[in-house]
């Protein structure tokens, strides 16, 4: 694993008086949208979280932020320590955690002050479809396999609804939110999961597709490396805590960051350990 703190130290006169040291730090997310979407989002953040680390800590401070190609990448960058600290979804924490129990919960986003935010299954804008169980019989696009909302949410919805693999005439996993609406919107397929706010985006635009059902979700964690030092751990929570700068927030679409907890990511682990049941039907019966 590289250094937590890479130090630069430039020597003064005769060579006895060291320069203020350097806090370089990385920061990994992976491409739930597309990779300049993630630059144009976290960039304003890390810069403001940045400076006020450096007044926290008395020393400057350089966060870098790193775009893994796909989930996978994202989530051995965090365990592995090739990043310092990571934002990504819920499932991933659970398998991160997992995979590195030391890792370390920093905070997690606030959606108008919730710790929820809602997924989205949509249908094409003139769609017949008015019901989920609607959906049997039918195409169907999820997200990346490892996505909260795009997978393991949104497949535990269907079994609720008495809807299995085995009931759906083809289904695919796209890779990204912002791919299965677009898929849905040209008719490419009959439903689709993505995150509320890609769906309104898409929306905007004028992709035409429209809101069938919403299921909750727990907003996203920001998590520390497991080698990341514990006076840097606690300046970093304090200061996404404290974070109220209005335009680094709205590049997130995010309203602040709220204390976070182990538990609250419980039920995803529980989606996450039956979602075995989407695909054997005759086990679920």
């Amino acid at each position: 694993m590289r250094p937590m703190i890479g130090i630069t130290i430039l020597l003064a006169a005769f060579g006895v008086l060291p320069a203020q040291a350097e806090i370089s730090l990385e920061f990994g997310v992976y491409t739930s949208d597309k990779p300049s979407t993630m630059v144009r989002m976290f960039r304003p953040i890390l810069n403001v979280v940045q400076n006020r680390l450096a007044e926290k800590l008395g020393e400057p401070v350089k966060i870098q932020l790193q775009v893994a190609k796909d989930y996978d990448e994202g989530i051995d960058d965090l365990v592995s320590g090739k990043v310092d600290f990571a934002r990504m979804g819920p499932a991933s924490y659970v398998t991160s955690k997992q995979r590195n129990p030391g890792l370390q919960l920093l905070a997690m986003e606030s959606a108008k002050g919730k710790s929820t935010f809602y997924g989205i299954i949509c249908v094409p804008e003139q769609s017949k479809v008015q019901t989920v169980a609607e959906l049997k019989g039918r195409t169907f696009a999820f997200g990346n396999k490892r996505s909260t909302i795009g997978r393991y949410l949104s497949q535990r919805l269907l079994v609720e609804k008495g809807i299995y693999a085995s009931d759906l005439a083809r289904y695919e996993y796209l890779g990204r939110h912002d791919k299965v609406g677009a898929a849905v919107g040209a008719g490419q397929f009959d439903a689709g999961a993505l995150k509320e706010g890609t769906f309104k985006k898409l929306r905007k635009k004028g992709i035409p597709i429209r809101e069938l059902t919403r299921f909750l979700n727990v907003t996203k964690p920001w998590i520390a490396a497991s080698e990341m030092e514990p006076n840097i751990v606690s300046a970093l929570t304090e200061v996404l805590l404290e974070l109220k700068d209005p335009t680094a927030l709205k590049a997130i679409k995010k309203q602040g960051f709220l204390p976070a907890e182990d538990s609250e990511y419980d039920f995803v682990r529980k989606a996450m350990k039956n979602n075995d049941l989407f695909f054997n039907k005759t086990t679920a019966e």
